[in-house]
């Protein structure tokens, strides 16, 4: 279970570093070679890990830390390259 949770931590992140928007549960999914229903138990399991959180009464990512999914005053540069919200 360890394994699979380290594995879609780092999805999450890569996913979260290369287009600046966190994974739906279905890529997520897609992305581990798991079922949309384990993905999106995963993402649940994996955020109330972290002080990240889910938007209210959805199954999206809302923060996912350091990152936030949604616009604030905190801007954030991977490798120089502007684009990323922090929590």
């Amino acid at each position: 279970m360890t394994a699979a949770l380290d594995s879609a931590y780092a999805s999450i992140m890569d996913t979260m570093i290369e287009t600046g928007e966190a994974p739906h549960f279905t890529e997520l999914a897609a992305r581990l070679d798991i079922t949309p229903e384990q993905g999106r138990e995963v993402i649940h399991e994996l955020v109330g890990m972290t002080p990240g959180w889910t938007h209210p009464g959805t199954d999206y990512i809302a923060s996912f830390p350091p990152f936030n999914n949604q616009p604030t005053q905190y801007r954030i540069s991977v490798d120089g390259k502007p684009g990323w919200y922090g929590q």
